[in-house]
């Protein structure tokens, strides 16, 4: 690379605060914590130094306490977002304010000649991606969507197990994140902020699979829960299907003091599981199909053999999950090559507008309790 691409951070909540964090430390996997703090378990031989990519400019917030615990770090501070776009040593701008602010500072940011990396979801809708998209190519800035959640390990595990087909033709697909603590952060509760749980984890987990599935969607149908937040979504429930039959059900909630696996994934030849976020779970793969000497089990009122659990080692083998190291910091290398040239961009503006219009059909879903015809 040329040069290191210095970069400013506009929002320096949870999220723009972590990101400030990462990057002056050079580390780029200190994750926030609200102490400053590196979140342990984020450390991988794999992981790029983003020291020699990137180098953190300073960062503006309007909260003075925010602006106050910059300087306690010292990292510089600007007074107004034009200071920082009239800075001619920032290269590029990290969009991390509340959902609403995206598209006028990205396009404010791409026509002060920055690069912009923006916090997911990239905007509140396809029409405003649209018009981000047109200031990118007549300024010929990048505009990069950061859907990071492409390169988890829970993910990378499923794409494999679905792409390699380790448990046959795969047929169904569930992911289900759950959590008892409601919508988190403050304006995240808002509506007009953009708030709400499918603008918040609704576009991760329907990014990786819009990403990780190469066919199209023919059916959505989608239902939000309301439990905790009368104004915003705390819960989504989404069931995608593709056009070779393929189902994927999604469910966000934060309302579940007890979790079901993390992932399952269904396949005519075996089945796996990912439990938790510590990658707990396993593979059961099938051997052999026929058992003739099937034991029937009793099942409440009566037996049956059709539900009877299939003997290890007889038909059928457990196996662990593939495992990956994996680079924390993909994103953060891949913006920075993109600004300089030397990368292609892996998440695209075009895919991100694709899962808006996912994201859309969903809404509309919800809105007139059916499924929704889908054709992209």
């Amino acid at each position: 690379m040329a040069k290191k691409i210095r970069i400013g951070i506009v929002g320096c909540g949870g999220m723009g605060g972590g990101h400030a964090i990462a990057i002056q430390s050079g580390t780029g996997n200190a994750i926030w914590n609200g102490n400053n703090a590196q979140v342990p378990g984020f450390d991988s031989p794999a992981t790029t130094d983003i020291s020699k990519l990137l180098e953190l400019a300073g960062i503006m917030d309007i909260k003075p306490e925010r602006q106050q615990w910059a300087r306690e770090r010292g990292m510089k501070v600007y007074e107004t977002y034009q200071d920082m776009l009239d800075d001619p040593t920032v290269d590029a701008i990290l969009v991390a304010t509340p959902n609403h602010l995206h598209k006028e500072e990205s396009i404010q940011a791409m026509r002060a000649g920055k690069h912009v990396l923006c916090e997911k979801p990239v905007m509140l809708s396809s029409d405003e991606l649209l018009e981000v998209m047109a200031v990118s190519r007549e300024t010929g800035k990048v505009f990069y969507p950061r859907q990071n959640r492409e390169w988890d390990e829970d993910f990378l595990i499923v794409k494999k197990i679905y792409e390699e087909k380790l448990v046959g033709n795969v047929f169904n697909i569930k992911c289900k994140i759950m959590g008892s603590r409601g919508i988190p952060g403050d304006w995240r509760g808002v509506k007009a902020y953009g708030g709400g749980m499918m603008l918040d984890w609704g576009v991760h987990i329907i990014d990786r699979i819009v990403k990780m599935v190469p066919e199209k969607i023919t059916k959505i149908y989608c239902d939000l829960s309301y439990i905790t937040n009368p104004e915003c979504d705390d819960g989504i429930q989404v069931t995608l299907t593709f056009e070779s039959g393929l189902r994927v059900n999604l469910e966000v909630g934060t309302c579940h003091f007890v979790n079901e696996p993390l992932w399952c994934v269904y396949g005519d030849m075996g089945s796996a599981e990912i439990l938790n976020w510590k990658l707990e779970g396993r593979m059961v793969r099938l051997t052999s199909w026929d058992e003739k000497d099937t034991t029937p089990i009793l099942a409440g009122a009566g037996l049956t053999k059709t539900m009877a659990p299939r003997e290890h080692g007889k038909s059928v083998e457990e196996l662990p999950l593939p495992r990956f190291e994996f680079d924390h910091n993909a994103l953060y290398r891949n913006f920075a090559e993109t600004c300089t040239g030397d990368a292609e961009q892996i998440v695209t503006q075009e895919h991100a507008l694709r899962v808006l219009r996912v994201m859309e059909a969903c809404f509309k879903s919800y809105e007139t309790g059916e499924t929704v015809k889908f054709e992209a």
